[in-house]
């Protein structure tokens, strides 16, 4: 499912317009998205959290020429399904 079949989706079951479902989508991942830039976690109990760890630096190769290098420390988003979601997909 891409964005626009996910607005089509919101509009079809809350019954608002597609351009007000889209808005309130952009809103909502818009949050999520300052939080974690804030360092926030966000729970939506029954779907999951995001959350932000940090990814230490390592030594890795280049596959092509199998020489090491220096893999920098970088922030990732990390997404733990709720129990309910988990359940719902088994």
């Amino acid at each position: 499912m891409n964005k626009q079949e996910l607005v089509n989706a919101i509009a079809t079951e809350s019954g608002l317009t597609k351009s007000v479902s889209e808005n309130a989508l952009n809103a909502c991942v818009g949050s999520i998205k300052t939080a974690l830039q804030k360092g926030e976690s966000v729970q939506l109990i029954g779907f999951g959290t995001f959350s932000i760890n940090e990814r230490a630096e390592r030594m890795g190769r280049n596959p092509k020429t199998g020489a090491e290098i220096k893999i920098a420390a970088k922030k990732v988003v990390k997404f733990k399904p709720g129990k309910a979601l988990d359940e719902a997909v088994q």
